[in-house]
């Protein structure tokens, strides 16, 4: 379940911001467009496995096509 943070009556800054994330390794931190904080949940199992044959799957690709781009994990 995803936690939106409303912020009406102040922003945080990119420093700010920042410094909550790495205060709080253990959760997924975003902002939206307005400033609002939203809290994300951790992924579980299934979707590890399915971003696993993603990528499998973009790295065969790439090799085919000899692209040779870096390929990065979000997680």
């Amino acid at each position: 379940m995803t936690v939106e943070v409303k912020f009406n009556s102040f922003q945080l800054s990119d420093e700010q911001f920042f410094q909550l994330c790495q205060d709080n390794r253990d959760l997924r931190l975003e902002r939206n467009p307005k400033g609002d904080l939203i809290i994300m949940p951790p992924t579980g199992g299934k979707t590890g496995n399915s971003n696993a044959g993603i990528t499998a799957q973009l790295w065969l690709w790439n090799k085919d096509f000899y692209l040779y781009l870096p390929i990065l994990s979000l997680n």
